[in-house]
């Protein structure tokens, strides 16, 4: 499964989305809170820097964009300034903006956020500033997005409708979209905004609302999720549309089909630390997995991904399709093992920094593993919380002159025996006679060598200090090697 889902997401760079929505402006202004005001008992923000980001319908492009997918962006925004950063940062992510309309008759929807810094690293939003306009859209308006929105579809794999209710999703918008798509064959996604009544999205596919939007609609909170999918199935028949993806924090989600049995599909336990732009990722990969021909559940599976990152992250961080498959292969190391290639291992060794792990770096050939290479590697593990082995790959060894015939295991069965070492989380090979190349491609917070190498210089010991890591030299158990061990074979000692 994890093979299947890793390859549908490498499929994704021939994927075309249309995005159809609320284009927001997102501004934050960072600063230290040191001190409360005098003119009132708020804190005071000394602002440190300043930071512009697409967001709402945008944020959805720029993270199906992240996952390769080719978007076409239609919205509306202000004749101002705001809306030029808007239409720049769209450019600069490569999201097609022939479709967005700018307009002199209202400003473009802007939300600026005040965040604070706790002794100068630990960011808090303090207060957020909303500019907008959220009455309907004027008839003459209206009229040229939804023309402007039905043109883009026919060249779309998938359309996405991402509704903030802030006037540019129309129930005369939608009806215009979904029947020009079913006239195409395409599907039609729709991240519904926080209202009582979904006739707006009557006859769409795919409905996305999370446990609470749901229980809105649905006018009742739920007992359990088999009473969510029930109240899910109402819905459906109510607005004509086809399936509903109902996020539910933790729990993962919650995919009902109309005549189908509903299916849980669980998600991996997360430490949240900020859920803003969580349905936006969602949203996006399931556009991408059913744009690009996946079946809903398996769809819904890696929606479970995407979201359950985003929320590791602050604020809208996109999730890019590097991210995902590394997530994958975190998740299924148990059957994939432990022997990576250097670009999956960067990916991953990425991916688990961000949640604050220490990654610890070490290599050698382990020709012949003995009882000196398991002290020494435990001894390494201590120096963080992920280690890496290094192995010189076949050719490498031979080129590090140790006799034609080393080494005596290959790659292959050298990186199984390491592997099956607690104290290893990854091995993986470099062709080069050292491992300087790889270490630069690893970034490790640690380089861990034996002792013996003090008077020799450490290959990378310079370019990991001059990242911010450190360089360790370890004791080694005095007269094991595996030459020596090879050399007392030979001789029948």
């Amino acid at each position: 499964m994890v093979q299947e889902l890793s390859n549908q997401v490498r499929s994704f760079s021939n994927v075309r989305a249309m995005l159809i929505g609320d284009l927001i402006l997102d501004r934050y202004i960072y600063g230290d809170a040191e001190r409360i005001s005098p003119e009132a008992p708020v804190p005071v923000l000394r602002t440190i820097e300043k930071r512009e980001a697409v967001g709402g319908s945008a944020n959805v492009a720029s993270c199906l964009a992240a996952l390769g997918v080719r978007v076409d962006c239609c919205g509306t925004i202000g004749a101002d300034r705001h809306g030029e950063a808007l239409r720049s940062l769209l450019g600069d992510l490569n999201v097609g903006t022939e479709a967005v309309l700018s307009l002199s008759d209202r400003p473009t929807t802007t939300k600026t956020r005040l965040v604070g810094l706790a002794q100068h690293r630990h960011r808090q939003q303090l207060i957020r500033v909303d500019e907008e306009d959220t009455s309907p859209l004027d008839g003459v308006s209206a009229e040229k997005l939804a023309k402007a929105a039905c043109a883009g579809v026919a060249a779309a794999d998938v359309i996405c409708i991402e509704d903030y209710d802030k006037g540019v999703v129309t129930d005369a918008l939608v009806a215009a979209v979904v029947a020009e798509a079913k006239r195409h064959g395409k599907p039609v996604l729709v991240d519904p905004a926080r209202l009582q009544d979904y006739s707006r999205y009557a006859g769409a596919d795919i409905l996305t609302p999370n446990r609470q939007e749901l229980s809105i609609v649905a006018g009742r909170t739920f007992d359990s999720l088999a009473d969510l999918a029930e109240a899910a199935q109402s819905v459906l028949a109510a607005v004509d549309a086809g399936a509903i993806v109902a996020t539910v924090d933790r729990e993962g989600a919650v995919l009902v089909q109309r005549a189908a049995d509903w299916q849980h599909l669980p998600t991996v336990p997360r430490s949240v630390y900020d859920n803003t732009g969580a349905g936006d990722a969602v949203l996006a990969m399931l556009a991408a997995a059913v744009g690009s021909g996946a079946d809903l559940a398996s769809a819904t599976k890696l929606a479970n991904v995407a979201g359950g990152l985003e929320v590791e992250r602050f604020g809208c961080v996109p999730i890019t399709a590097d991210e995902v498959l590394a997530e994958l292969r975190l998740e299924d190391r148990v059957h994939n093992g432990k022997l990576r290639s250097s670009d999956e291992l960067a990916a991953e060794l990425d991916l688990r920094r961000d949640r604050g792990e220490t990654v610890v770096f070490t290599n050698g050939c382990y020709d012949i593993l003995h009882a000196g290479h398991v002290d020494f590697l435990k001894r390494c593990r201590r120096e963080g919380s992920i280690l890496v082995v290094g192995l010189n790959t076949d050719a490498s060894v031979r080129s590090l002159g140790k006799g034609d015939d080393r080494p005596i295991n290959k790659l292959e069965d050298r990186a199984a025996v390491i592997g099956a070492l607690e104290c290893v989380d990854y091995v993986v090979g470099f062709e080069e006679p050292d491992p300087g190349v790889l270490i630069e491609k690893l970034r490790p917070d640690v380089l861990a060598k034996g002792e013996d190498w003090a008077d020799k210089g450490v290959v990378g010991a310079e370019f990991v200090k001059s990242i911010g890591g450190r360089v360790v030299l370890l004791p080694l158990v005095e007269g094991l090697s595996s030459t020596n061990l090879i050399d007392r074979i030979r001789n029948g000692r």
